[in-house]
């Protein structure tokens, strides 16, 4: 554990100081084979992980304050990490892949005739992803809407939706339902619309089926010329019966199509049909620098392989750093996708590492086994024994865990949908703590697991950059805290993901034979959507 003091000094040191000194440096090898769960959790030190934070805060912030994937913080962190596992021994693969980039800047939205109202963005309207940039004001034609129960909507998804120049010039209001929302958007936009709503659908029971009359947070899935937004049903249903609407829409946004790339760093030796994989996403936000999301997880993975660098196991270990996570696991789909049938029966299991030190934090644990019988279900065959592993590690120390859903959200997403079983820790995001939580975990009830999740406060100086400083306080008065990172959850779980890595890497014979999931991955690769809905 880092003390007080010295976190206190570190989080006074300018970044822009450290560059030199972390962002390409040769950093510190492991000095001894550790060969042993004591001996591993001993070299890998929160100290350690820390050197790796640094740099990545000091590279985002000479980076215009980010490290998103198709921007040059991004690049630089994959350089950083590429250069540190060379540098530790191991045969490293940089993987590049095309992703849909998108960068939201600011938009407007609002009615100018008849009267004038002015929408509120992200509770009146929502501007969608990959929408493109624009300044129009224009009429507003309804296209092929069903404003009577069960409103079964085909809206927009057929170019004849459109005939007879129906859009051109206007702004197309559509209403979800069948088709994807980009396919409906693609299609005004080929039709000659200058902007596109589109509404929710409406259908069902509005209590039990709610999200089919919320406000859309909706992403188009590929790049669009056109300003696009989405609205709740009710919204648009007041458009679809308002004769003369014209409305005024603008967004400044960057959607196009970029490069970005993979890191992947396995071990020279070890059996090359039994790979011991972990994986943790390198990218940020846009919005910020990551340093919990996912900078926390790439740190810890980057010091964990460092400290295993001269450790021989009969497994061979495999390391992942994952681009294009928040734009939707594009880049550990790519990397399964590419895989052949025989490549990928050779991973025998997969850990995954996606925020573990969330300043609020409560000890999450994937549930491999469903035991909490909740969400998604069990994941392939090996998940619960992989979840055993950490079970009885905190369990050993006496401490709670809560059972995470294998909901699609982060990078183990492609490799249980070939059929890899996987696990791995996660220390919560948006989710508001409980007060079990608090008696198990202490800090503050009500306030999310990470404050500044997907913000620009996840940072290591986040009231600087607009936390709630009051909130802070009372986290710091609570916990070890360095900037967004809590550092008493930082430890134990470097010390878990050592204890699980090394455990598997020594001896997968717990977990069970993958033959029958050979079926199961001729099925094809599953599309994981995350976080915003398409359809």
């Amino acid at each position: 554990m880092v003390s007080r003091t010295v976190r206190k000094t570190l989080a006074t040191i300018g970044v822009a100081s450290l560059v030199g000194a972390l962002a390409l440096a040769n950093p510190a090898q492991a000095n001894s084979n550790n060969n042993s769960v004591r001996k591993l959790t001993k070299a890998v030190t929160v100290g350690g992980v820390l050197r790796h934070e640094l740099a990545l805060q000091a590279i985002g912030s000479l980076s215009g304050g980010n490290r998103a994937s198709g921007q040059p913080g991004h690049t630089r962190s994959a350089d950083y990490v590429a250069t540190v596992m060379r540098l530790a021994g191991y045969q490293v693969t940089r993987q590049p892949f095309p992703f849909n980039f998108f960068q939201e800047f600011g938009s407007s939205f609002a009615q100018t005739a008849p009267g004038s109202v002015t929408y509120v963005d992200g509770v009146d309207y929502d501007l969608m992803d990959y929408a493109g940039s624009g300044d129009v004001t224009a009429p507003v034609v309804a296209v092929d809407l069903n404003l009577v129960p069960p409103r079964a909507s085909t809206s927009g998804c057929e170019a004849e939706d459109f005939a007879g120049g129906l859009v051109v010039g206007k702004v197309a209001l559509m209403q979800r339902g069948t088709c994807p929302f980009g396919v409906k958007v693609a299609n005004a936009e080929a039709a000659g619309a200058v902007g596109a709503i589109v509404m929710n659908q409406g259908n069902g029971d509005p209590v039990a089926n709610v999200d089919r009359y919320n406000l859309i947070l909706g992403t188009l899935g590929d790049p669009v010329g056109i300003p696009a937004v989405g609205v709740a049903y009710a919204t648009g249903e007041t458009f679809a019966n308002t004769a003369g609407l014209t409305v005024h829409l603008t967004a400044d946004t960057t959607s196009e199509v970029r490069q970005t790339e993979n890191v992947i760093a396995e071990s020279r030796k070890g059996d090359p049909h039994n790979v011991v994989m972990a994986g943790a996403h390198l990218d940020s936000v846009p919005e910020g620098v990551g340093i919990n999301d996912n900078g926390s997880g790439s740190a810890a993975l980057l010091e964990l392989a460092i400290q295993m660098a001269k450790t021989k196991t009969p497994n061979k270990t495999r390391f992942a750093w994952w681009g294009a996570e928040e734009a939707n696991l594009i880049g550990s789909t790519f990397y399964v996708n590419s895989l052949t049938e025989e490549q990928t029966a050779d991973i025998t299991l997969y850990l995954n590492f996606d925020m573990v030190a969330s300043p609020n934090y409560m000890l999450g644990v994937y549930d491999g086994d469903d035991s909490a019988a909740s969400g998604s279900g069990p994941g392939p065959a090996g998940s619960a024994e992989i979840e055993d592993v950490f079970q009885d590690f905190f369990a050993d120390r006496g401490l709670p865990t809560r059972a995470s859903d294998f909901d699609g959200r982060s990078d183990y997403g492609p490799f249980i949908a070939s059929g890899i079983p996987a696990g791995g820790l996660f220390t919560g995001a948006e989710v508001h703590k409980t007060a079990q939580d608090v008696a198990d975990y202490g800090g503050v009830e009500g306030a999310q697991y990470d404050p500044c999740y997907h913000s620009k406060c996840d940072s290591l100086s986040p009231v600087r950059d607009g936390a709630d400083a009051a909130l802070y306080q009372q986290l710091d008065r609570e916990y070890d805290l360095l900037g967004n990172l809590n550092l008493e959850a930082l430890d134990v779980n470097s010390d878990a993901m050592a204890t699980a890595m090394l455990t598997f890497a020594l001896d997968t014979s717990s977990i069970p034979d993958r033959a029958a999931a050979a079926a199961a991955r001729t099925a094809g690769p599953t599309r994981y959507i995350g976080t915003r809905g398409s359809i």
